[in-house]
């Protein structure tokens, strides 16, 4: 059974900015009170599928057709959504719903979802849960687990699952062999670990994530996941030893390999290496996503699915992602601004256009580079729509914090191994005399913290 959480439940309000109606979202990214009442209108609408904070419903779900991996995405959106809006009317709902959702082993695999998990639909959770670590989100109250011992939780489980007798490394799609995709190795999920490992060696200091983020590229790079030119494949099965992969491209995927490289970037304080990593994703992914054709190279595109109408019910959602991480990948890696801002900056423009519909008016569909409404509508169009109009404050907007420069939640490196410890990659248990990188930190938190796609469904 899931323990009671400690958050103070609140409902989302019914009425639309005090039952004033609105026809279209107006938006100046030019000023900042704009970008947040254009966020805060985005917000609204995509809160109103959640129904877990009501009586009877399960914390942290939405309903179907929406899974549990992109519930986890939705809230961490919302905690982003805090960061640059500093508007908490939903803290406590997002609060309630992750920590609702850790289950009893406090490592995000709740009885109600294990035998449906995936290794990419956990670390969505911990990207949210990491998320609250970085922007400071109000700390839960004592005895529930923080923000960043959950993370760290999910990495150390994650941990436990390299494979290494097939494909020479990484992790299976699924957790259990059961599931179908459990034969899959893919980017997401291997993506996804890289983008844990990396952050949790900026917000930490500690050398062992930042290892385990190395062991991961290097293992994606030689396998068919990643080219040499930095193209980002979904994925590969271990019946062939990851012989080939499946070429399709998805937005989210070159999300996480753009930011966790812009993450060893800051953490490396700027080696070469990382910064060309970033470099290229960056060009790739903007080439790939930002076609010419459509939107004159400027507007965010599912190519994948978005122009022939074949999106299934998560991929609405990935722009969302890269959006995000784009934006955050400017703050780490300044050089990348200028190649970015003016994409995502003509996207939320395109974005905030699109939503223009539903009995509301303000309702958000997928075709930003379309002036009027197209029609479609849910959870992932509205939280994309909220990631690139948030990301406008990214001028005034500080980067992600670490414990060095002032994160506040409080970790445990052996969160998620019961009476095992935490091994580095070379599979000895980390000590007290594993090195600590990158960030400066006083002798008082090295003491404390030492030691330490999905989603294509079918």
């Amino acid at each position: 059974m899931l323990s009671p959480v400690f958050c103070f439940l609140t409902t989302v309000p019914l009425c639309l900015h005090h039952g004033i109606f609105i026809n279209a979202i107006e938006l100046d990214i030019s000023q900042p009170d704009s970008i947040k009442a254009a966020a805060s209108i985005t917000a609204y609408g995509m809160m109103k599928y959640y129904q877990g904070n009501l009586t009877g419903q399960i914390p942290g779900l939405l309903p179907g057709p929406y899974y549990w991996w992109e519930a986890g995405a939705m809230f961490g959106q919302m905690v982003d959504y805090w960061y640059y809006t500093q508007d908490d009317t939903y803290n406590n709902v997002v609060c309630d719903a992750l920590l609702f959702q850790v289950g009893p082993d406090r490592d995000y695999m709740p009885p109600n979802q294990t035998k449906d998990e995936g290794n990419d639909d956990q670390v969505f959770w911990a990207f949210a849960a990491l998320s609250a670590a970085e922007n400071n989100f109000p700390n839960p109250l004592p005895p529930q687990p923080q923000w960043l011992a959950l993370a760290q939780a999910v990495f150390n489980r994650q941990v436990s699952r390299w494979d290494k007798d097939f494909c020479g490394g990484g992790l299976r799609w699924q957790i259990y062999s059961f599931n179908n995709g459990y034969d899959y190795k893919n980017s997401i999920s291997n993506g996804g670990f890289f983008l844990l490992a990396a952050r949790l060696a900026r917000y930490t200091g500690n050398q062992t994530y930042a290892d385990w983020a190395e062991k991961m590229y290097d293992w994606c790079a030689q396998s068919p996941l990643l080219s040499a030119d930095y193209h980002v494949y979904d994925g590969s099965s271990v019946s062939n030893n990851c012989s080939d992969a499946d070429h399709h491209i998805w937005s989210y995927n070159y999300g996480v390999f753009i930011a966790g490289a812009a993450y060893m970037y800051n953490y490396t304080n700027g080696s070469t290496i990382w910064h060309d990593r970033v470099l290229g994703f960056t060009k790739t992914a903007l080439a790939n996503f930002f076609p010419i054709s459509l939107g004159g190279g400027n507007i965010m595109i599912e190519i994948g699915c978005e122009v022939e109408g074949t999106c299934n019910v998560d991929q609405p959602s990935f722009k969302a992602y890269l959006a995000r991480w784009f934006a955050i990948t400017t703050q780490l890696a300044p050089f990348t601004y200028s190649l970015i801002m003016p994409k995502l900056r003509a996207s939320a423009q395109g974005a905030a256009k699109q939503c223009s519909g539903g009995t509301d008016g303000v309702t958000c569909g997928r075709h930003w580079y379309q002036d009027t409404w197209d029609g479609t509508y849910g959870v992932g169009e509205q939280m994309s729509a909220m990631s690139v109009i948030s990301a406008m404050m990214l001028d005034v907007a500080p980067p992600p914090l670490s414990i060095a420069t002032g994160g506040s939640s409080k970790g445990d490196p052996n969160a998620g191994t019961g009476s095992a410890k935490t091994l580095s990659p070379d599979g000895r248990p980390i000590t007290a005399t594993d090195k600590i990188g990158a960030g400066v930190m006083t002798v008082a938190l090295l003491l404390f913290m030492i030691g330490g796609a999905w989603l294509i469904l079918d």
